[in-house]
């Protein structure tokens, strides 16, 4: 694992660029993820814009860092998150997209997730992970359990969606 390019298997991660806002403009509108992100309207250009500004902070200050996931062409093909970022008990939360469907099952998430695994044990000095997903997205569930992620808890009737009342699942990693 080559750790100080932030680069593992075939991906690797790289920060948010002004150039992005497009990216982000489609990935962010997309409401077919809208349920997975709890996401209720659409992002302006002016909103993400400010947002890419804003990412340059330091995760100590803003409490969340999302990197751009790109293939080791230099293809973007989605984004990682740490967010609800805690300094005093060590740990965070995790999000990741692979967006594009074709991108999906050729093990991007999988070293996405190991390398985030890495860098937050290694360069953050985190505890632990977690990673909140809804009941009916296996292929999340898989891929952290897959990943050494435990169920740690259900929240019933957590996500109010438009096909009724979800729970939502809750996974966490020692790291």
């Amino acid at each position: 694992m080559t750790n100080t390019k932030l680069q593992f298997g075939k991906i690797r991660f790289r920060a948010l660029e002004p150039e992005d806002i497009d990216l982000l403009y489609e990935w962010e509108n997309d409401a077919e993820i809208w349920e997975v992100s709890n996401t209720l309207e659409p992002f302006s250009k002016y909103i993400l814009a400010k947002y890419i500004k804003e990412s340059q902070r330091d995760i100590y200050e803003s409490k969340q860092v999302r990197m751009i996931i790109e293939t080791l062409e230099s293809r973007a093909i989605g984004a990682i998150d740490l967010f609800d970022f805690d300094p005093f008990h060590f740990r965070a939360g995790v999000g990741i997209l692979i967006h594009d469907e074709k991108d999906r099952k050729l093990g991007y998430a999988t070293d996405a997730l190991q390398l985030l695994c890495t860098y937050a044990a290694n360069y953050l000095r985190l505890h632990q992970l977690y990673a909140n997903i809804s009941e009916e997205n296996t292929a999340s569930i898989q891929l952290f359990t897959n990943n050494g992620f435990e169920l740690c808890g259900t929240k019933k009737d957590w996500r109010n969606t438009a096909n009724g009342w979800k729970a939502e699942l809750m996974f966490q990693k020692i790291l």
